[in-house]
């Protein structure tokens, strides 16, 4: 047997700049694609610095999980894109405050270059 899958999208998130869902609920599973330090109404980039736009791209993550029925303290693993590896102690300031129970398992990579330029994305796998 199989488990169904569904589309998770929310208007208090960004709304998908591709082909793609917000996220994807399969069984108690939910997989939450990349969040970028987008303004959910306005579609804007938020913050200038690393910690900034952290910020706003974990409230994001929040209101994604929270429309499927999960939320921050069911992560089980993020994967972390930064623009510069550089920035990882003042991302990690922002992001301890949002997992301050037990931190999911976690992943931090530098890339060549992120949607819009942005400086930082999350994407999350929690349990319902």
């Amino acid at each position: 047997m199989t488990a169904q899958h569904s589309p998770i999208n929310t208007d208090r998130a960004p709304a998908a700049i591709g082909p793609y869902s917000q996220a994807i609920r399969c069984g108690d599973l939910v997989f939450c694609s990349g969040q970028i330090p987008l303004d959910p109404h306005s579609g804007d980039l938020v913050g200038k610095t690393t910690a900034e736009q952290t910020e706003q791209v974990l409230k994001n993550l929040r209101a994604v999980l929270e429309a499927a029925g999960s939320s921050l303290d069911r992560v089980l693993k993020t994967t972390v894109f930064l623009q510069d590896l550089a920035d990882f102690a003042e991302f990690n300031q922002v992001y301890a405050r949002f997992f301050d129970q037990v931190p999911p398992a976690r992943s931090a990579v530098q890339v060549a270059g992120l949607p819009r330029a942005v400086r930082v994305e999350v994407e999350a796998v929690a349990r319902l």
